[in-house]
């Protein structure tokens, strides 16, 4: 987790905890916190996470810090704690709840014969890179992002999440749940000042989570 995304949860009242790749009991973890973030990192999710061969281009992988990810996404929806997703998080979250990525966003793009953006921008990742459009109801999220990757979710595979936000060439940018507090976003919100709303999103389910934490506990329908 960067200090950005430090700071940026200290600035919405939460204090942040931070766990390490690796063997760890996730019982325990998630017995003590009220919200997990899942933030992006400089690798891909294997096409195996999703039932798929390598087709395209496939950086540097981490399979401890995938499979803690993974893991955290199953559990955070079966225990209802709400979860935020940022840019290779989002991706964890829409692998995790069982659906797939576009594993190279170009490479999609041409066997489709369409043109997309370029999405690994080369200007300063603190400037927005492309503009964003919103679901009705969603339009605080913002009207422009910037842009740091070269997989994305696939539209056709979104494990039940449903689509909020996108790039102007289809793009999928952000996602959330209808059955869980959990909302994934593809760009890197806490290096743009005009993300606080995003943190602040998250930061009100966080405390109604840890006010009704007592209550006894029910599986959401379909939760393995």
């Amino acid at each position: 987790m960067s200090e950005h995304t430090v700071e940026q949860l200290r600035a919405v009242g939460l204090t942040p905890l931070l766990l390490p790749p690796g063997p760890t009991d996730l019982a325990r973890v998630l017995d003590v916190v009220a919200g997990v973030v899942i933030t992006g990192g400089a690798f891909d999710i294997h096409p195996a996470h999703y039932g798929a061969a390598v087709t395209a281009r496939l950086d540097t992988v981490d399979e401890g810090r995938t499979d803690l990810e993974l893991r955290l996404v199953r559990e955070c929806a079966l225990r209802n704690i709400p979860l935020l997703g940022i840019c290779g998080g989002m991706q964890a979250m829409v692998v995790g709840r069982g659906g797939g990525l576009l594993q190279d966003i170009a490479t999609d793009a041409a066997t489709r014969g369409a043109t997309v953006l370029e999405h690994e921008q080369q200007s300063d990742p603190a400037t927005p890179g492309h503009p964003l459009r919103c679901e009705p109801g969603w339009e605080w999220l913002g009207d422009a992002v910037n842009s740091t990757h070269h997989q994305a979710a696939d539209p056709a595979r979104l494990g039940g999440l449903h689509a909020i936000a996108y790039a102007p060439d289809g793009t999928i940018e952000a996602v959330a749940a209808s059955d869980a507090p959990m909302i994934g976003v593809q760009w890197h919100p806490e290096l743009l000042p005009a993300s606080n709303a995003l943190f602040q999103y998250f930061a009100d389910h966080v405390h109604r989570h840890a006010r009704t934490a007592a209550a006894p506990f029910s599986a959401l329908p379909g939760s393995r």
